[in-house]
């Protein structure tokens, strides 16, 4: 692994491509032993990189799974935007729509995707989300980078690696879904 990213100079490489590969499987197996199997699961990514980690995620528990499912079947996107908090102080975000799987989410085992763990906000703005959906049976959270720094009571589930890092400091996830390259590096704060 590169120690630094060829597309932010001066950032720091902490995962490479193969790094969240590996990252990756593990977290599907995680969560398959977690639930028992895949029955009544259901992943839901938080746009915009947690719904190609959802994917990601499905493909491989869809892959390794004995009982017949598709990775269509599993995934889905939960859209939080109207429900942020910091809708005043922040850029105008534009709406993904939220698309749940066939069988919907009553009663299900909702494991919620995302990128990067930090304040637990857009957390709490996903679970709120979620209540307007349906009532699942559980409710557990896979993320790809766990930073620190919470200000409210959220861990996750499933961490793909925990990262500490100071507050000045940016993580940023760079996948192929929806940029250039996969990686997750840091850039050092001002």
């Amino acid at each position: 692994m590169s120690e630094y990213s060829s597309t932010s100079p001066g950032a720091r490489m902490v995962l490479s491509s193969d790094d969240i590969e590996r990252v990756l499987t593990r977290i599907a197996f995680e969560i398959i032993e977690a639930n028992k199997g895949t029955e009544d699961l259901v992943l839901l990514g938080i746009p915009r990189r947690g719904f190609p980690l959802a994917q990601r995620l499905a493909e491989r528990i869809a892959a390794s799974s004995a009982e017949g499912i598709t990775a269509d079947s599993l995934v889905g996107q939960l859209d939080i935007t109207m429900y942020r908090d910091d809708l005043r102080h922040s850029s105008t975000r534009t709406p993904a729509p939220t698309r749940l799987p066939a069988g919907g989410i009553d009663g299900k085992v909702v494991v919620l995707v995302d990128d990067v763990l930090y304040s637990g906000r857009t957390i709490r703005a996903a679970l709120d989300a979620l209540a307007d959906w349906g009532r699942p049976r559980i409710v557990r959270l896979a993320v790809l980078v766990d930073r620190g720094h919470r200000e409210l009571p959220i861990r996750a589930d499933h961490v793909g690696k925990n990262l500490p890092t100071a507050k000045s400091e940016k993580v940023r996830v760079h996948l192929a879904e929806t940029d250039e390259s996969n990686e997750v590096i840091i850039e050092a704060g001002v």
